[in-house]
């Protein structure tokens, strides 16, 4: 007979094998002994004992369906391998499409919008919950849309005369104070309803230019900038630094593109910008505390030497022609004014923040004291980020200069203290 050699239908063969050979549908082999004799359709064997042949088989038909039980048990769990593999792969990829877009939302990147959106947006909110009129509404977009198209800050969350008050009050204040040092004349600006929780950047940038704008030295550099640009004009500004060729990582990082958005900026973005203008500046990067607890006196000793530039100048108060200093730490920033000198040798640097609201700042106008003076002191213990970065200005750049500032900011790099 021939025998049965299909291996995925074993099982189903041998079975049919030993059913026709129950009925005799094949004939039995001859012998030497002229006894019948059958041959297993598995492996050949040739036996004259039928039922030794039929347990033969059987163990056959057992070790097949062992067999396939065994493959099956395996391809059973090689799937549930590749699908634990691809469910964990789809979990990796959710995480970090959520933690991506919650950057892109905690950086302004998310397209929802910039600062008129925004803007429009939070009034709506006011006048739904009573607490705006709807003629106050309108009058606020029109003086928006107006300031928009001129390019122009409105004014409303600007405070001025603090730094000229600040002057008369230490000239007469003797109680713990032994020296102080100004900036020249700066202004304080906060964050509206249409920056509140990213537009912490573009204040302080504004600080920076009321004083320079008051600075003589800088009047030629800043000739078409007379007056202090709206947040989407500065977010232009910044545009066309990056145009110019200025920080073109940092440009990359933004994808070329400020206005529209409520993207967060910081140090690079502001020395591009300073710098484009042609003023003369630098960052200095406090990388690392240098005190107990996670201080920064070496900040505190910096700002000191940058105002304290004429050392002859032995009056209790000094009121320098020096720009304010633009302070940076992570989430957020701030502009340095001044610094005391207290009779107990410590120090205390004077800083407007731009998350300190008007009425903070007019209390000061108002009558400085101890307690009005809380919301711009911060002494040693008070400033304990891990990193500071201050972007300081001090000139104006020559024409070959600023192209070396130029082609120097490709790769940006900073002065590290220590």
């Amino acid at each position: 007979m021939t025998a049965i050699l299909l291996h995925g239908g074993l099982k189903k063969s041998v079975s049919k094998w030993y059913s026709n050979c129950s009925l005799n549908l094949i004939p039995p082999l001859p012998s030497e002994n002229n006894q019948e004799s059958c041959e297993c359709p598995v492996c050949h064997l040739v036996c004259t004992d039928s039922a030794f042949l039929q347990e033969h088989v059987e163990l056959h038909l057992e070790e097949s369906r062992i067999s396939e039980g065994r493959n099956l048990h395996d391809l059973e769990l090689a799937q549930q391998i590749q699908n634990e593999e691809v469910k964990q792969q789809r979990e990796v990829a959710r995480r970090e499409r959520e933690d991506f877009q919650k950057l892109q939302r905690q950086y302004g990147l998310d397209g929802s919008g910039g600062y008129k959106q925004q803007s429009l947006k939070n009034m709506e909110k006011e006048v739904a919950r009573g607490r705006m009129q709807p003629s106050e509404y309108h009058k606020r977009k029109a003086d928006m849309m107006e300031s928009l198209a001129f390019g122009t800050d409105d004014g409303r969350t600007r405070t001025s005369g603090i730094t000229e008050v600040l002057g008369l009050y230490y000239r007469s204040e003797t109680k713990d104070i032994k020296r102080v040092w100004l900036s020249m004349g700066v202004d304080h600006f906060h964050c509206s309803m249409g920056d509140k929780g990213w537009g912490c950047g573009y204040r302080n940038f504004q600080m920076l230019l009321s004083s320079l704008l008051r600075n003589s030295t800088y009047q030629d550099c800043l000739k078409d900038h007379r007056s202090v640009p709206c947040i989407p004009k500065i977010q232009s500004l910044i545009e066309n630094s990056w145009k110019e060729g200025f920080d073109p990582q940092g440009a990359s990082h933004f994808n070329g593109r400020l206005q529209g958005t409520k993207a967060w900026i910081g140090a690079c973005e502001i020395y591009s910008l300073l710098t484009s203008l042609g003023l003369k500046c630098q960052i200095i990067d406090f990388h690392e505390p240098t005190g107990p607890s996670g201080t920064h006196p070496h900040l505190f000793d910096w700002v000191l030497n940058y105002y304290n530039s004429d050392k002859d100048n032995s009056a209790k108060v000094v009121c320098t022609s020096k720009p304010p200093i633009y302070l940076q730490h992570q989430g957020h920033s701030r502009t340095i004014l001044g610094i005391e000198e207290r009779k107990n040798k410590t120090f205390c640097l004077l800083i407007f923040d731009p998350a300190c609201p008007s009425q903070d700042m007019h209390r000061i106008v108002k009558g400085v004291d101890d307690n009005s003076l809380r919301v711009i002191r911060r002494f040693v213990n008070g400033l304990k980020h891990k990193q500071y970065q201050v972007v300081a200005i001090d000139g104006v750049l020559s024409a070959e200069e600023k192209v070396a500032r130029r082609e120097a900011s490709q790769l940006f790099t900073a002065q590290r203290i220590p």
